[in-house]
């Protein structure tokens, strides 16, 4: 599922069959035994329930595709969640558990220099070939089983090629990186031998390339905010070790700088494109639409002629994708959620466990800007469901004195 990515995307039928993928999970977990129950498991139920109810206003049947694609990616997320997080109580081996996710990052990795070296590359693919004209054509279904190595925008005065793939959009990419980069310094801090280890070590200084010819200015914030809380955290306990490297990565980060001048391209993207005022005009007219239908929203987004931009309502951000598709008692579920394996990881002692912790408040940081109800939101809760295993079971059992354990929500 994680590992084999870049063959799946390379057939075109990652998008389609990441649900597939986590239908199989499913059943293995179910075979397996009893399922332990992380934080945030009735959260993930309340959640799913008001997708459900939302599909009774979708605009038309048609619409139910791609719904139910969403809602697959969601339900995928929770199975992943429950499975990691069962397998680390029940023992596993944390490293061993730890590999998928590091996988699937040197594959993004991989794909993402693929996008530098041949950034025009674009690809029929057999899943596309295969799929009827009416559904080929629909514009998301050949935004997943099209692929291509990156993102280009030809209404922009000067545009760039942005990086992309395994995601149809760089925005997924970008969010992916922020999201995987706490769990590669996680995996390096607990374990100090192995090819993998050798791997991974040349794998982030690399990644930074296709990660800044993303132009990404969410994927920054986000990975900012994350850095500053683990750094804010590390200075009030006095972690002069984890202070030391978070610093060495900001150093090694402005160094590649030097190479790819990204802050000039950024700059110049934003003065030669309308993406910051189409985003603002998106947002205005979403939130009008969610005052007409706060509790259920509309089931999906929804194309509209009136917005500057090119974007359906309800998307450029899962903020604004799950209060639009789902209504606001959703939004402040999936917000809850987020904060519970926050406040969850939070009393995590050891140093891998701390970098996890900053996975939930990255994507709290990305959420107004970038969605993920997409494979980053198994990414997401595949790390989460590591790190708070860590903190509640046998792979972390001490804690600081005094400091209670979390309970299930």
């Amino acid at each position: 599922m994680f590992a084999a990515m870049p063959v799946w995307w390379l057939l075109g039928g990652l998008y389609l069959g990441w649900t597939l993928f986590g239908m199989l999970l499913a059943v293995v977990l179910l075979t397996h035994g009893r399922v332990a129950w992380p934080p945030g498991s009735a959260l993930w139920f309340f959640l799913v329930g008001l997708i459900l109810i939302s599909a009774t206003r979708l605009e038309k049947a048609s619409g139910l595709l791609v719904y139910g694609l969403r809602l697959g990616f969601v339900l995928t997320a929770f199975v992943v969640y429950l499975y990691v997080y069962t397998a680390a109580r029940q023992g596993a081996r944390w490293e061993r558990l730890f590999q998928p996710v590091l996988f699937f990052w040197l594959g993004m990795v991989a794909l993402g220099w693929l996008g530098v070296l041949a950034p025009r590359l674009a690809l029929t693919t057999p899943v596309e070939s295969l799929l009827p004209d009416g559904l080929a054509g629909q514009r998301m279904i050949r935004a997943v089983t099209h692929v291509h190595s990156t993102e280009f925008n030809p209404t922009g005065r000067n545009p760039y090629y942005r990086t992309a793939a395994p995601y149809p959009y760089t925005n997924n990419w970008g969010t992916g990186f922020a999201l995987l980069v706490p769990c590669v310094l996680a995996y390096l801090s607990a374990v100090r031998t192995g090819p993998l280890r050798r791997v991974l070590v040349v794998s982030l200084p690399l990644a930074l390339v296709p990660a800044f010819l993303t132009l990404n200015r969410g994927m920054f914030i986000g990975l900012g905010v994350g850095m500053a809380y683990l750094g804010l955290r590390a200075l009030l306990r006095g972690d002069v070790r984890l202070i030391g490297t978070i610093t060495a990565g900001v150093a090694v980060a402005w160094v590649i700088t030097l190479v790819v001048p990204v802050g000039d391209m950024i700059m110049n993207r934003v003065e030669n494109t309308d993406s910051t005022r189409d985003r603002a005009d998106l947002y205005r007219q979403t939130l009008d639409a969610v005052l007409r239908s706060p509790l259920l929203g509309y089931g999906a987004p929804r194309s509209a002629d009136t917005t500057t931009g090119a974007e359906p309502l309800g998307t450029q951000g899962q903020v604004w994708l799950t209060m639009y598709s789902h209504g606001i008692p959703a939004l402040l579920t999936l917000l809850a959620l987020l904060v519970v394996v926050v406040r969850s990881t939070a009393i995590a002692v050891s140093a891998a466990g701390r970098w996890l912790s900053v996975v939930p408040v990255v994507a709290l940081a990305l959420a107004p800007f970038y969605g993920f109800t997409d494979m980053n939101l198994s990414v997401m809760f595949f790390a989460i469901g590591l790190a708070v295993a860590a903190v509640d079971g046998p792979v972390n059992r001490e804690l600081p004195t005094g400091v209670p354990r979390p309970s299930p929500v």
